[in-house]
């Protein structure tokens, strides 16, 4: 992951005004997010994994202005530029480290992810989930905006030639657009959505369900039963 963290410490400051020319319909897209982050009270305590730059941290904030907030990534100027966005804010905590092994706490309200998990390997994301329910209070919301393949080759590859034409067709000069699409070629693990869903359930979340997509994007989330002593499903491989 030491590659991840350097490619994206490096592209830290232009990350967030190149979002919308990589992400098709981006305002429905964190839309999606944010409507599904919902919770009853509004003091909840939240955690961004994969925070980066803290885009959907802001939009969630804008939502629930009194919120606690704490932001984890393992890219340290991506968290700079976060503490930029949020300075002068003392409910903000950041902690710099890999979420695949750093320990999440727990007492959280909403857990959400934007456009990270998928950098993770099949088995690497479901041991996430698992963890991930770990951490939530019972009641609490986990939300996904994140990638997902096509479930079939063919679907697949359409999904790819259309986000091509979207990056293609925006105001990205050629080497950014390379850049991008080497990012992409390299750092990408993307899973299917079907996939998805089932290590979601099988760690225990129920209303799990598909909130958006477009194509590769894709918004998933899942509860936390208030009561937790149903356990959670084994699924075999993972």
């Amino acid at each position: 992951m030491e590659h991840i963290r350097r490619a994206f410490d490096t592209i830290a400051g232009e990350y967030d005004a190149q979002r919308r020319w990589i992400i098709p319909d981006i305002d429905a897209f964190y839309g999606a997010a944010v409507w599904a982050a919902e919770w009853e009270g509004d003091t909840p305590t939240i955690l961004d994994i994969g925070a980066g730059t803290g885009l959907l941290s802001a939009l969630l904030l804008e939502k629930y202005p009194k919120a606690k907030l704490t932001l984890l990534d393992f890219a340290e100027q991506m968290l700079n530029v976060a503490r930029e966005r949020f300075a002068g804010r003392t409910d903000v905590r950041y902690i710099a480290g890999d979420y695949r092994d750093v320990d999440l706490g727990g007492g959280y309200d909403l857990i959400c992810s934007a456009l990270s998990i998928h950098h993770l390997q099949d088995e690497e994301k479901a041991g996430l989930y698992r963890r991930i329910y770990g951490a939530l209070n019972p009641g609490g919301v986990f939300v996904n905006a994140d990638q997902a393949r096509g479930d079939t080759p063919a679907l697949d590859r359409r999904f790819m030639e259309y986000w091509d034409a979207f990056i293609s067709d925006g105001p990205l000069a050629p080497a950014e657009l390379a850049v991008i699409k080497g990012r992409r070629d390299t750092l990408d693990q993307s899973a299917n959505l079907i996939d998805q869903l089932a290590w979601l359930r099988a760690s225990g979340f129920s209303d799990v369900d598909v909130i958006y997509r477009n194509r590769i994007f894709v918004v998933l989330t899942g509860s936390k039963p208030r009561d937790t002593e149903r356990g959670a499903v084994q699924v075999s491989g993972l």
